[in-house]
């Protein structure tokens, strides 16, 4: 058991960045900290050059002198290794470690502008991890480390002379000869076939972004492997000097990276950087009522749970956030950092540290505030923190605890990828994913992200129903792991666009759904995009109206299976556009077009799994509801997202955890309320 994932209480923590303040600061600072119930404190992850400020030369008196003064006090302390800001003396002297844009333009910056396969950055990242591990890993004060910081933030595409030398080394060990690669990739289409492995690069800038998708698959999968290898270079490092009950992590959750595998290979757990602010930001805040804004952020987390069932928050809003080059957004507005917090909380986190302390009063992010603004004074958020702790005190017993969830939403990393390279993918895809989140959280249905890819027949069991709306990519393996999950008495949903891929990205010549076709018992016969002029597109399931969105296949029961649904307007009308099948003691189900939020609504419902508290609580759309399970024990968060008064109906007698009183009945809500309630069997 690690020292803060512990199972026995939940735990706050905050950024510091001693370099940026007065060492006659930090006293101060750290008792104040401890004050609001802080007791944990992030540092160092931008402080290469306090620990070696010329290549090969070591100082370790910075840090020596601030951790001394930390173990004074109960703070405890996550180290990061700081490798996501390289000296300006080193990329000076090497330039060779900067990535490169698509041109091949070397990137400057004041952070993450490194290339992963880069010899000499992999060598005195090493090192200086080496160095950082090995000095300071046995301080009592230490109980965990944090590796690099978002990887993959700012850029996740690498263009430098390294990229395509190591991009050559992936590719002969996945393929072993040129003959494989070019039937791969279909180098003949476009006269692309290589004869030589000099000839292969990471994609170069082309006209209208037309490289070749093959290759831009095996491009991200390179990514993935690169950063992959470069977490776990620091984390072997680590593991030699760490202590017991230390952990390591990272933090973040960034495209093309295999979050899933790249834990398992190197890290305890996962950490997330929850800014649900960001949905107030000037340049990207929606009038639409309907839209979730902040709530979003939900989503963001599930992910997160899919990684680590409990996880850690190593940075949550705290303040207002923006760089003095983008990113404008106000300060939350009283109760929201409260209910960012039980957001990320009610979705499976066990510790929360807020991003950052002090705001900083110079650098590119001096509008990014912390806890506290430029003065340092007591402050509204100060106060408000502290009553979270108080809160937290109360909560103790949700510590460990796992998030309730009946439906999986199903996704794997070449889905996601191949969804970024090709606009049809991506049109079914963002359509699909959208409608099942925003129909979830509107009808208070919760649901976990299960990766197929890092899943089996025994996980996939805890849920009455699976959903993979768009398994474009599909593998017989996956066909066979999923029709285990049906015939053990599982509910399966494929929608459309499904199965007309190989692993490579490439059609396969069989009949749709491909290897897909007798799990679903379908044939698809044709299929279109929803031409623009077609108006409303109307599918009859049982005498229950569907609307098409973007796509249609038409479909035609094999297999077993049978036609529940038609289209009923425009060519295709009388078409087969929903098949099921029942296989051993469940059943599947392939849907032919993709969802909009009320369809999506619909399959919840005619499926049995919406609302599943619906006996418990009754609340308004605007509040979200979620549960978690620790043995017998359940606890019901209910978050009110509005900024007016919200009330929400329960239907037994209850116990609120906050004031351990027993309520039952109209409950008010005041906007950005929580409350935590245990429910008793």
């Amino acid at each position: 058991m690690n020292r803060l994932l512990d199972k026995e209480r939940l735990k706050l923590g905050v950024c510091y960045y001693p370099e940026h303040w007065p060492k006659e600061m930090w006293r101060e600072d750290l008792e104040r900290m401890a004050d609001v119930g802080i007791e944990v404190i992030r540092i160092a992850e931008f402080a290469w050059t306090k620990i070696e400020p010329q290549e090969g030369r070591f100082d370790y008196t910075f840090f020596d002198e601030f951790l001394d003064l930390v173990e004074e006090t109960e703070m405890k302390v996550i180290f990061c290794t700081p490798t996501a800001t390289p000296p300006v003396w080193l990329t000076e002297k090497y330039p060779e470690v900067l990535n490169a844009d698509v041109d091949g333009s070397p990137f400057y910056g004041p952070r993450r502008h490194y290339n992963y396969n880069s010899f000499i950055y992999q060598k005195l990242s090493g090192r200086i991890t080496e160095m950082v591990a090995a000095h300071y890993g046995i301080r009592k004060c230490i109980i965990g480390w944090q590796i690099d910081n978002e990887l993959n933030c700012e850029k996740n595409v690498f263009y430098s002379e390294s990229d395509s030398a190591a991009f050559r080394t992936f590719l002969q060990e996945k393929y072993g000869t040129l003959d494989v690669l070019n039937e791969a990739w279909g180098t003949v289409f476009w006269n692309q076939t290589y004869t030589d492995w000099e000839q292969v690069y990471v994609p170069r800038k082309c006209y209208h972004d037309t490289v070749n998708p093959h290759q831009e698959l095996d491009y991200i999968r390179f990514i993935s492997d690169s950063v992959r290898k470069f977490c776990r270079m620091q984390s072997e490092i680590i593991r030699k000097y760490q202590k017991p009950g230390d952990f390591i992590t990272t933090n973040g959750m960034f495209g093309n990276l295999d979050n899933h595998q790249m834990t398992a290979e190197s890290l305890d757990f996962y950490t997330y950087d929850s800014y649900p602010n960001f949905a107030y930001c000037l340049d990207r805040y929606s009038e639409n009522k309907s839209d979730l804004k902040d709530r979003k952020w939900s989503r963001n987390l599930a992910e997160v749970r899919s990684v680590s069932p409990i996880f850690g928050i190593m940075e949550q809003q705290s303040g207002a956030n923006g760089w003095n080059s983008r990113m404008e957004a106000p300060t939350p507005r009283p109760g929201q950092m409260t209910l960012w917090t039980m957001q990320s909380i009610a979705h499976g986190a066990d510790f929360i540290s807020y991003f950052r302390w002090r705001t900083c009063t110079f650098g590119t992010e001096m509008y990014w505030h912390g806890i506290l603004d430029y003065s340092g004074r007591e402050n509204r958020r100060f106060r408000e923190v502290k009553e979270i702790h108080r809160r937290l005190e109360k909560m103790k017993d949700v510590a460990g605890s796992h998030y309730e969830a009946q439906v999986g939403i199903l996704r794997d990393y070449d889905n996601i990828w191949d969804a970024q390279l090709d606009r049809w993918h991506q049109r079914v895809e963002e359509a699909s994913r959208q409608a099942f989140f925003e129909a979830a959280q509107k009808s208070h249905t919760p649901v976990d992200y299960v990766y197929l890819d890092h899943a089996n027949p025994e996980k996939l069991k805890q849920y009455k129903v699976l959903i993979y709306p768009h398994m474009v990519i599909a593998t017989k393996e996956q066909a066979e792991c999923l029709a285990q999950y049906v015939e053990a008495g599982g509910i399966l949903v494929i929608g459309c666009r499904s199965g007309y891929k190989d692993v490579n990205g490439k059609c396969v010549m069989e009949k749709l759904p491909g290897v897909l076709s007798e799990l679903t018992g379908t044939d698809i016969s044709e299929y279109s995009m929803i031409a623009p002029d077609t108006g409303k597109v109307t599918i009859d399931w049982g005498g229950t109206e569907l609307e098409a969105n973007v796509f249609a296949d038409l479909l035609k029961p094999v297999h077993g299976g049978f036609l529940k649904g038609t289209y009923t307007a425009d060519y295709y009308a009388g078409s087969g556009a929903v098949t099921s099948r029942k296989m051993g003691k469940g059943k599947t189900y392939y849907y032919g077009s993709a969802w909009n939020e009320d369809t999506a609504e619909i399959f919840l419902e005619k499926l049995g799994v919406k609302t599943p508290y619906k006996e418990l609580i009754e609340a308004p759309e605007c509040c979200e509801i979620a549960v978690r399970r620790k043995g017998e024990k359940r606890f019901l968060f209910i978050l009110n997202y509005a900024k007016e008064e919200s009330i929400v109906i329960l239907k037994t007698e209850m116990k609120d955890l906050y004031t351990g009183k027993r309520i039952k009945g109209n409950i008010s809500l005041k906007g950005y309320e929580v409350r935590v309630i245990l429910l008793e069997e």
